[in-house]
């Protein structure tokens, strides 16, 4: 009786101890750490960085304007040089805006890329003219400073956009006329001017003057 007793007393004992054991090897061990989950091997693609945009026939022409004004300014461009670009420039302008009139207000593709080489000539062109020799100094003297003056007030003028290519052409090519006289009347007279001559040097330079007065306030931009 004492012998059955104790048997059927065991058997709940060892079935807990049973389940313990099962219940330790499903549990990680203390040092273990769990699997790490498993990553994308291929990086993130890097975005490739955006094209930038080709300049538009506006900012194209602006930009020509911007660098014929710093060599008007600098003196590396003399008044001849300056006409002959601004011409350039006028006839481009000219040819843009009949074609706009044809075409609704619009450029076709054909003519975007026509205006872009025609504007990359007069590119090399202005970059020649103010790499040469040819310089647009004019000394200390009341002469020279009043071409200097002129010259600084049609730079403004084209950087503003108060003057158009046209517009700076023709008063680059009065400037370019008095220069020339003012040459040539040194070249006869030993390198001065009489009075006469800075009398009537003065008398060019007002009406120059007043040209480009007018023209700055007309209306008209580029």
């Amino acid at each position: 009786m004492k012998l059955t007793w104790m048997k059927w007393s065991a058997l709940p004992v060892a079935v807990l101890m049973a389940g313990s054991v099962a219940l330790a090897q499903d549990q990680p061990s203390p040092g273990s750490q769990p699997a790490p989950q498993a990553q994308s091997e291929s990086p993130s693609a890097t975005p490739a960085p955006a094209e930038k945009p080709k300049p538009t026939v506006a900012q194209r022409k602006e930009n020509q304007q911007d660098r014929i004004a710093n060599g008007v300014q600098s003196g590396q461009l003399t008044a001849g040089e300056t006409a002959n670009l601004e011409k350039k420039e006028a006839a481009i302008n000219k040819e843009t805006a009949a074609d706009r009139a044809a075409n609704g207000g619009k450029l076709t593709g054909a003519e975007k890329k026509q205006v872009n080489r025609q504007q990359n000539q007069v590119s090399k062109q202005i970059y020649a003219d103010k790499h040469n020799a040819n310089t647009a100094h004019y000394g200390n003297n009341k002469v020279g400073q009043r071409r200097e003056n002129q010259q600084d007030r049609i730079a403004q003028g084209i950087k503003s956009g108060q003057l158009t290519p046209r517009e700076t052409a023709h008063l680059e090519g009065r400037e370019s006329a008095i220069n020339k006289e003012v040459k040539n009347d040194r070249a006869a007279n030993g390198g001065t001017l009489t009075p006469a001559e800075h009398r009537q040097v003065n008398r060019q330079q007002n009406r120059a003057s007043n040209a480009i007065y007018r023209k700055k306030h007309n209306g008209r931009t580029q």
